[in-house]
């Protein structure tokens, strides 16, 4: 008598016969994964919409005026954000979350929802690296420049209406298709919720 890959022994007990692969494991219901992308959605959305202010309205409009203006704004701009308490907790914390999110969901087995929010989670840390290699070593030159109306080297602008800028755009697009990649995450792990 032959049995097959999954049934009873002679024995009695079930269970797959020697040799037969195990059935895959479905994925676990549950755990904090859903927050934890919802807060992601939210978080990238906030700094991509204050990136693109930046980019719309806030740079175009102090190009307009003389360099020692230019650079007032632009410090009091820098020192009001870095700051800012509520600012770098979601700069920080938005990371967090995702990293966060995408280790839970492939724990879970969830794999193409961790592997997008992973996508959002690498695309932020591009965000980061720019923002601390470019963007906050600007800032900081900025500071220690002191008064712009006494300062006799106004060749920041120039650093400013160039370097600044670009890396602010390149964070813009970066924050955009990080929202979008965890965006697709969130969709993706609604399936797997109405269908768990």
């Amino acid at each position: 008598m032959t049995y097959g890959s999954y049934g009873s022994s002679p024995t009695g007990v079930t269970g797959p016969a020697p040799g037969a692969h195990s059935p895959t494991p479905a994925p676990r219901p549950g755990g904090p994964a859903g927050v934890l992308l919802l807060l992601g959605v939210l978080a990238l959305g906030l700094l991509a919409g204050l990136f693109f202010t930046f980019d719309l309205s806030i740079m175009p409009g102090l190009k307009r005026l003389d360099d020692v203006a230019y650079l007032t704004a632009m410090r009091d701009f820098n020192d009001l954000i870095d700051n800012s308490g509520p600012f770098g907790l979601l700069f920080c914390a938005a990371f967090a979350v995702l990293a966060w999110g995408a280790v839970s969901e492939y724990r879970r087995g969830r794999r193409n929802v961790a592997a997008w929010a992973a996508a959002a989670a690498v695309l932020y840390v591009l965000v980061l690296g720019i923002t601390f290699t470019v963007n906050i070593p600007l800032n900081t030159e900025l500071a220690d420049l002191g008064d712009p109306s006494k300062a006799k080297d106004l060749s920041l602008v120039h650093d400013f209406q160039g370097t600044w800028e670009t890396a602010n755009i390149i964070r813009t697009v970066l924050t955009t298709a990080a929202l979008a990649c965890v965006a697709h995450s969130l969709r993706l792990y609604g399936r797997w919720s109405r269908t768990a």
